[in-house]
């Protein structure tokens, strides 16, 4: 399945895309925080009636609505792989507003879906008012700002196969805080050996990237201790992370080898 709108809910779409002086809001759970902190005062267009709150899974293919929340994502036991992301954002209160295209467009230290959806190769679809396009998410994420004044529309995606996946987030401060280091990964095996790895970290550069020096460490070799270590020293060579009040760059750079390691490792 894939998210189409029909042609009344793109001429309730189109206007809002092309509004002026309007923000697009989702779960809000970014842009309101934008307006209690003494953001402009600006006209909000919801999208809670186009029907962008699905979940499909057919043929091993995902297709996820832009408005699915945190919490649906959490509740579903076909997602069960994305469960440890979906419950590592936010409070109950918050998971149950935000959503997965909202989560796209939030800034480092957040966005800690955005960096599982990178590791699983995800295209993403959107409204840019005259119809819906589709781009891999690398592409997206590296244009997000120029995209601000689109509408997602859904994130689909390949199943990992079990086994498969693997997320880590690490945080200063438990059970909520925003990310240190995020690392979601997807390390398919093939006769023994890795094939097609796939390396996203969060709140190690102004969106989620590839760690594609770590990846290249990994493919074609058996996971190892050896591996694993060589891979792990490579893991933020190309980040460019930053400080803010949850970590330094420094600090970045310095744990996430050892969370990469241990998350293989186990």
């Amino acid at each position: 399945m894939s998210v189409t709108l029909s042609a009344a809910k793109q001429a309730r779409l189109v206007p809002a895309v092309q509004a002026k002086g309007g923000r697009i809001i989702a779960g809000g759970t970014l842009i309101v925080a934008d307006l209690n902190y003494g953001a402009d005062s600006v006209a909000l267009i919801t999208l809670d009636r186009l029907g962008l709150d699905k979940i499909a899974v057919k043929g091993g293919k995902v297709t996820l609505g832009a408005m699915v929340t945190m919490a649906a994502v959490a509740r579903d036991r076909r997602l069960k792989f994305l469960h440890p992301v979906a419950d590592s954002i936010g409070g109950p209160a918050v998971r149950a507003m935000a959503t997965i295209g909202g989560n796209l467009f939030a800034p480092s230290p957040y966005g800690d879906m955005a960096a599982a959806f990178l590791a699983l190769d995800a295209e993403i679809s959107f409204h840019d008012g005259k119809a819906t396009r589709k781009l891999p998410i690398e592409t997206f994420l590296a244009q997000r700002r120029k995209l601000q004044k689109h509408c997602v529309v859904s994130i689909s995606f390949a199943a990992p196969s079990a086994g498969t996946f693997h997320y880590v987030k690490v945080v200063r401060r438990k059970p909520v805080s925003a990310s240190v280091v995020t690392i979601a990964a997807v390390i398919p095996q093939k006769a023994g050996k890795i094939k097609g790895a796939r390396i996203a970290l969060g709140a190690m550069a102004a969106n989620a990237i590839r760690a594609r020096k770590a990846e290249a460490a990994l493919e074609g070799r058996k996971l190892g201790d050896d591996i694993i270590a060589a891979a792990a020293k490579l893991i933020a060579a190309e980040a460019s992370p930053a400080d803010d009040a949850y970590a330094t760059a420094w600090y970045r750079r310095e744990i996430a080898p050892v969370h990469f390691a241990r998350l293989l490792a186990a």
